[in-house]
């Protein structure tokens, strides 16, 4: 009986805890400036988590370092679950396993809260390239003297091209834009590459009025928004699966009640139609989850990538 009282005191404080947050506005950062796919995301789950907080969700876009300035920020603040942090594998998976100088680490800094969404990318090509299905793009690569050219506008496409190149065998030339894929998209249009790896969402205006050719979605379903197109793994390159996932992360010694506080909110938020809809405009799908299930996929995530860095024979960072 005496322990059951014990128990009973030590619980409280946690329950009053939960029962009591947010007390005040909760800031949640964005890793990269106003208006991209991530911002977008945050911004159309900050009103209804408001709402249904009873306190703002404030978004706040700290961009810079590909992402890791935010990163860092949220490493370092108070674990209470005020400071947020909302990014994609871009930041959470990739640019970790390219670089194990980071001034954090994600899997012991950082606990996942809920996944948001999940948006594919789209293997597109110069319509002047005889190449209409994922095979006959092999085969113009290997074909091609020198390989073929091809574009990447961030850490997470040169990885999803060496990884292409690793399951198919032919030789790709990756050709770096660091100021982002409209540069990238420009040269493809020009003929100046060959191929590019880019969100839908970026590429769906240049499909559609005939400017460039999609030849393949790299998610394992098709994109609702080319549902003609179809997946990489099932036109020639079995085993090939790469999608966007982004999702939400505290400190890692936010209390646990906290962590299921916000992921209950987020999931009933996602649900929503409003929301859906929202999202799909960014060429995003609601994939709501659990705080376990995110963290799995970010850590078997990195595990991935660094394989393909390997097996690649990429430098690193720390190389």
């Amino acid at each position: 009986m005496h322990r059951l009282v014990l128990f009973a005191l030590y619980l409280c404080p946690l329950l009053s805890l939960a029962q009591g947050y947010p007390e005040h506005p909760i800031r949640m950062l964005v890793p990269f400036a106003p208006g991209g796919n991530v911002d977008i995301t945050a911004r159309s789950i900050s009103e209804p988590m408001s709402k249904a907080l009873g306190q703002p969700v404030v978004v706040d876009n700290r961009p810079g370092a590909y992402g890791a300035i935010a990163t860092e920020l949220v490493t370092k603040a108070p674990a209470d679950g005020y400071t947020l942090l909302i990014a994609s594998t871009g930041v959470m998976s990739q640019l970790p396993a390219t670089n194990p100088k980071l001034p954090y680490d994600v899997q012991r800094d950082l606990v996942a809260v809920v996944r948001v969404a999940v948006s594919p990318q789209v293997l597109i090509v110069n319509p002047s390239l005889p190449v209409k299905t994922t095979r006959e793009f092999i085969a113009f690569a290997r074909a091609k003297p020198g390989g073929a050219l091809m574009a990447f506008a961030g850490t997470g496409t040169n990885l999803m091209a060496e990884s292409f190149t690793l399951l198919t065998g032919v030789h790709l030339v990756t050709v770096p834009y660091a100021k982002g894929s409209a540069p990238a998209m420009v040269d493809l249009i020009g003929g100046r590459v060959d191929g590019f790896i880019d969100q839908v969402t970026s590429a769906l205006n240049h499909i559609r009025s005939g400017r460039v050719r999609a030849i393949a979605v790299t998610t394992a379903k098709r994109a609702a928004q080319l549902p003609e197109v179809p997946t990489l793994a099932e036109s020639g390159v079995p085993g090939f699966e790469a999608s966007t996932v982004t999702g939400i992360y505290a400190p890692a010694a936010t209390r646990s009640e906290i962590v299921a506080r916000l992921n209950a909110v987020v999931v009933d938020v996602l649900n929503t139609v409003a929301v859906k809809e929202r999202l799909a405009t960014v060429g995003a799908e609601a994939a709501p989850s659990s705080s376990e299930e995110l963290g799995a996929f970010i850590r078997n995530d990195i595990a991935r990538w660094k394989k393909v860095i390997r097996e690649a024979g990429i430098k690193t960072d720390s190389q």
